[in-house]
């Protein structure tokens, strides 16, 4: 599909809720300024860094009856005793020098935000399964807070500049991060360089922490286990790719036999143990960016992706790729994504990534799904 010209004028932001930030920096932020595991983050800012209203209490969310699922994955509750536990929500960094990264094949859901310079840094989430070593572990950003607000749970990050971080805890969830000092929850690997080498684990965060917190929402509407993947305009695709910025291109291609998404990024994504990144379903979700106002050390100004509102978005499960509309009325509401007939796109039970590609960004490309010759030669087309 080719944006049309009102799209692509500055006036599109007008479809979305504006947060009506007007932050002026007048110093320059340092980004990478390590305090203990932290980082300093000093500037002075004029006027607020957020201006949604917030909820004092998370949205309620549909349940239906029938057999007890994960609430972030849909599938059959293995360990009973896991499935009301909160979730964690740990930041990790996609940098060339992060990879490959420890522990995110056991999240639940994977966010990918665009940062400064281009690069890319995941909100990795953790309820069902937990991961003996997460990381490397990095610091937050003021996108985060959007994210984690209806999920709760315990936040797990290496610091950040204050106002980012006031912002997340507003949310209500349980600060585990590297300043908080917890014995044994985060650690250097010295075989990587600083700051891509601090690492922590959801068994030890989960040991530490006694402060309450209750189970995350179910984010997403699921199927019924072995039911395929449907939805209004559906259209078999190969493989989609996501110009994510000038500097980072991911493609997600689909295995018909492990009925998975694979990730690839230059080259195929592994992580740690060498076992490649999949997913059972992405999500492709657009959304304005706007400069916070802060700059990185190499003056790369400090992005925000804003989620609350509504807008366009790609809903890719079972080998299919269908257009959607995703809404967030508010902070703590759970987004919601509608196909063309006004229901909610219900997904395969799995692990699903959602990549927060920027609305100024091209369009995703896709390349449709072989249906005859296995020598035919398919390119990727302009539209999805």
């Amino acid at each position: 599909m080719v944006r049309n010209d009102a799209r692509r004028n500055e006036k599109r932001h007008s479809n979305f809720n504006s947060r009506g930030r007007s932050a002026k920096i007048l110093a320059v932020v340092v980004l990478a300024g390590a305090v203990g595991f932290g980082l300093l983050a000093v500037g002075l800012q004029i006027g607020p860094s957020r201006a949604t209203p917030r909820q004092t209490k998370l949205d309620e969310t549909t349940t239906t009856s029938g057999p007890l699922i994960y609430p972030l994955t849909g599938e059959p509750v293995t360990y009973p005793a896991t499935a009301q536990r909160p979730a964690i929500d740990i930041k990790i960094d996609d940098d060339y020098a992060a990879r490959p990264q420890s522990g995110i094949n056991q999240a639940d859901v994977v966010y990918e935000e665009v940062v400064e310079g281009g690069i890319t840094r995941w909100l990795a989430v953790f309820q069902s399964q937990d991961a003996s070593v997460v990381g490397p572990v990095r610091s937050v950003r003021e996108t985060d807070a959007q994210i984690v607000a209806p999920i709760g749970g315990l936040f797990a990050y290496s610091g950040g500049i204050p106002p980012f971080i006031a912002d997340v805890m507003k949310t209500g969830v349980v600060d585990v991060g590297a300043s908080t000092g917890e014995p044994g929850a985060y650690y250097r690997d010295n075989s990587r360089l600083i700051p891509d080498n601090l690492y922590t684990s959801t068994i030890t965060l989960r040991k530490n922490n006694t402060a309450p917190a209750k189970a995350p929402p179910q984010l997403f509407k699921f199927l019924t286990s072995g039911s395929p993947f449907s939805a209004p305009g559906e259209l078999g695709i190969a493989k989609i790719n996501l110009d994510l910025s000038g500097v980072t291109t991911v493609e997600w291609a689909w295995d018909p036999i492990a009925k998975v998404w694979d990730r690839t990024q230059g080259t195929p994504s592994v992580d740690a143990a060498g076992v490649p990144i999949t997913a059972t379903n992405v999500i492709v979700e657009i959304v304005p960016y706007s400069n916070t106002g802060y700059i990185d050390p190499a003056g790369n100004p400090v992005p925000d992706a804003n989620t609350v509102g509504n807008g366009q978005a790609y809903v890719l499960s079972g080998g299919e790729i269908v257009k959607a509309t995703w809404s967030k009325p508010s902070e703590f509401s759970v987004t919601k994504f509608i196909d063309s007939k006004g229901h909610q796109i219900a997904l395969e039970p799995g692990k699903t990534w959602v990549e927060l590609l920027p609305l100024s960004q091209p369009e995703p490309t896709c390349q449709a799904a072989q249906l005859q010759s296995p020598t035919t030669t398919y390119q990727l087309s302009s539209t999805c």
